[in-house]
């Protein structure tokens, strides 16, 4: 796909949203470049919304931009669809890029609703400044990743910012084991049909009732 259907408003990337405009345009007034944009919309959005897994995924809402404006927790692709969704308002071309991704650092509770420690597409968003695709993760909010005692992700809009695949202390953190491609929209119909196959259980209704924050403070600490 070409830069210009980056820019345009999507279902989920919904950047014509009232709320997101106003958001976008009030998360960076007086900032000069493109650069310094993203870098404080991306830091407003990763720690402004808590992350949780322990989502209503059979919602389509919880995958949009506008919406989640409208929680005070989010997730990977949802504080990925803000972000992209804010970029777009200012201009600033962005997409959303997938992958299977093996975590070391989740709570028990969450393994045994997913089957595991693999997570079924995680989602960073892609912003293309300096006339290049550059990855932000805005998951993890600096609070949780106090609880589970991991570095926070920075961003810097020069860079790639992805999970580390270590900790400080040398543990393993995340590992990408599976690349699922880059889209101008969250393709919810694939990853609700990955989910109802491999993850079924992360559809029903007890697995709402967790904290992940709160099972990733005692895990830490145990």
């Amino acid at each position: 796909m070409s830069i210009p259907v980056y820019l345009l408003p999507a279902s989920y990337i919904n950047s014509d949203a009232e709320n997101i405009i106003a958001y976008a345009h009030e998360t960076t007034a007086g900032l000069k470049t493109d650069i310094d944009r993203a870098v404080a919309l991306y830091y407003r959005i990763r720690d402004g919304f808590a992350y949780t897994p322990y989502i209503d995924y059979s919602n389509p809402d919880v995958f949009r931009a506008s919406w989640t404006l409208t929680q005070p927790v989010g997730f990977c692709i949802s504080k990925g669809a803000v972000l992209a969704a804010c970029a777009r308002v200012l201009g600033i071309p962005s997409r959303l890029a997938f992958a299977d991704v093996k975590n070391h650092i989740t709570s028990e509770r969450l393994k045994k609703f997913i089957g595991g420690d693999i997570m079924p597409w995680h989602a960073c968003c892609e912003l293309f400044l300096e006339r290049k695709w550059v990855k932000a993760t805005p998951a993890f909010n600096l609070s949780l990743c106090k609880k589970f005692r991991i570095k926070p992700l920075d961003f810097t809009g020069l860079t790639d910012s992805i999970f580390h695949p270590f900790t400080e202390d040398g543990t393993k953190h995340m590992e990408y084991i599976r690349d699922l491609g880059c889209y101008a929209d969250v393709p919810v119909e694939r990853i609700m049909a990955s989910f109802r196959t491999l993850n079924p259980s992360i559809l029903m209704a007890d697995f709402l009732k967790g904290n992940f924050a709160a099972e990733g403070g005692a895990e830490a600490i145990s």
